[in-house]
């Protein structure tokens, strides 16, 4: 239906793509389920979906490497899947672009519900259940040297030039310039950037901080060794 949230998921083993397509769509989610990353591109390009669900290793072309593809024409949410917690591929999957990672086995309670929060995160109402958390509010133009932050366009700005940034680069930004200077932990930004009211994995603070400072300015975030992380005011 058009106001359901339309997931893409890319799965190679037969009984969890059907099991989780399954649970997705007793959930209120529209599913284009496929078994390999070729056709999984192919369907991201036919149907544009509002997200992508990616396992790691799948046949033809892996979820890393479909990450990559992906996010090289658009910025809709990516979840990667990995078999292991402490596998690099997790790191590679964050690094390529992603989002978010679950680590299989799963729930599917905790698969839906790490979904909402991402969608939340990137304005989707329909399969979003819940509170809508906003972004914080800054208010205006906000000036940190070369680099501009405009809160209410959502814009950045380095010595002029914009900067694009995916929507969770941006809301992690937004944190950062709410309040410069001040040391923000990997637990409070995994709370209020990715909503993770639980804790979580602190790697995707620190990848994704790091793909930050590769657009804004390696030495704009400081890190505080044993705290967090800071902007330079």
């Amino acid at each position: 239906m058009a106001d359901q949230t339309h997931v893409l998921f890319v799965e190679d083993d037969d009984v969890i793509r059907e099991a989780t397509q399954l649970a997705l769509e007793r959930n209120g989610f529209a599913v284009t389920a496929m078994p390999d990353g070729l056709s999984g591109l192919e369907a991201f390009r036919a149907d544009r979906p509002d997200i992508a669900l990616l396992d790691v290793m799948v046949p033809g072309l892996d979820g890393v490497s479909l990450c990559r593809r992906i996010r090289d024409e658009s910025t809709v949410p990516v979840i990667m899947l990995s078999a292991r917690a402490d596998s690099i591929d997790v790191v590679l999957g964050l690094e390529a672009g992603a989002d978010d990672y679950v680590t299989k086995p799963f729930d599917g309670a905790v698969l839906v519900a790490r979904i909402r929060a991402v969608l939340r995160r990137f304005g989707h109402a329909s399969g979003a259940q819940g509170e809508d958390r906003s972004a914080p509010a800054t208010g205006g133009v906000l000036a940190f040297g070369d680099l501009e932050v405009d809160t209410d366009g959502m814009e950045v700005r380095r010595a002029g030039r914009p900067v694009a940034l995916t929507p969770t680069e941006m809301r992690l930004l937004l944190e950062f310039s709410a309040a410069p200077g001040t040391v923000l932990s990997r637990d409070k930004l995994l709370e209020r950037v990715w909503d993770y009211g639980w804790g979580g994995d602190t790697r995707v603070v620190d990848v994704h901080v790091q793909r930050l400072r590769t657009k804004i300015g390696q030495d704009r975030i400081e890190t505080v060794r044993g705290f967090g992380y800071k902007l330079k005011a």
